[in-house]
């Protein structure tokens, strides 16, 4: 218990870190690479489009994040014939609690200390559960974080070809390219901050492969109106379209959260919030 809350603590500090040098690469480096020369740029040049489009997609996701931070599953256990103090959680730990003393998919989170709605799983790199007030914002979250490292991939692996005057176009050039620049590195024929880009290349495919793959299976789950945390426990989930399934998480309005970081405007949830 005492790791599951120190890496709820280190792995935001993490997250954030990324994200930062992230930013500094492609704004003090990368982009400032792609121009020949300044003076004859014109408006629409690739550089100034990258560098928007880039700035788009951290702008969506870190907006996201907070948002995801912010609008946190509440503690229903309050408006729920719960009981007080140690016989609360010894109940819910234990699984002895009755099903008809709480709402269905709620559940207690030792991290969080407080039972969420529709509970889908605690998230360490948000240091926060994911459930029905933020389950779309974190959707939104994934998206753009996995967009955005790709975007740096593809930016990097630019730079370093222009570097090292090397071509990507072999598949096998990528796969090739680490244990290369390692001896090099040591040989003293790289620079340090080349194979900082490089070791940032691996980092980046990684987060966008696992943000993508993440992002795609919370769809899936969306589609099928259930939650990682029922699919854990084998609950069974009443059958409805999947337009309805969508509609419950990403609201009416989808397309205004799909273009800027909102909170969960027009969905079943926040009306029921309101009433």
């Amino acid at each position: 218990m005492l790791v599951l809350r120190l890496l709820n603590v280190v792995a935001p500090a993490y997250f954030l870190c990324i994200s930062l040098v992230t930013f500094v690469l492609q704004i003090f480096l990368f982009i400032p690479s792609m121009f020949r020369d300044p003076s004859t740029t014109p408006l629409f040049s690739p550089a100034l489009l990258h560098g928007a489009f880039f700035l788009f997609l951290s702008a969506n996701a870190l907006g996201n994040y907070v948002l995801v931070i912010q609008s946190s599953p509440e503690d229903l256990g309050k408006g729920l014939n719960l009981g007080e103090g140690a016989e609360v959680l010894a109940d819910w730990l234990d699984g002895s609690r009755s099903p008809g003393s709480a709402l269905p998919s709620t559940h207690f989170c030792r991290l969080c200390a407080r039972v969420t709605q529709r509970h889908d799983h605690h998230c360490f790199f948000t240091g926060n559960c994911i459930g029905s007030s933020n389950m779309r914002n974190f959707i939104m979250f994934c998206l753009y974080t996995s967009l955005a490292c790709l975007d740096s991939l593809v930016a990097g692996m630019v730079y370093i070809s222009a570097a090292l005057s090397m071509s990507f176009a072999d598949p096998l050039a990528f796969l090739t390219l680490l244990p290369h620049s390692i001896s090099q590195f040591f040989s003293g024929a790289l620079l340090s901050s080349e194979m900082f880009v490089i070791l940032m290349l691996y980092l980046w495919l990684g987060i966008g492969l696992a943000c993508a793959g993440f992002c795609c299976h919370q769809m899936l789950l969306i589609l099928r109106g259930q939650t990682r945390y029922q699919v854990r426990k084998g609950m069974v989930v009443r059958a409805r379209p999947w337009r309805d399934n969508l509609q419950e998480v990403f609201g009416k309005r989808w397309l205004l959260g799909l273009l800027i970081p909102v909170l969960n405007v027009g969905s079943d949830y926040r009306r029921q919030k309101e009433k």
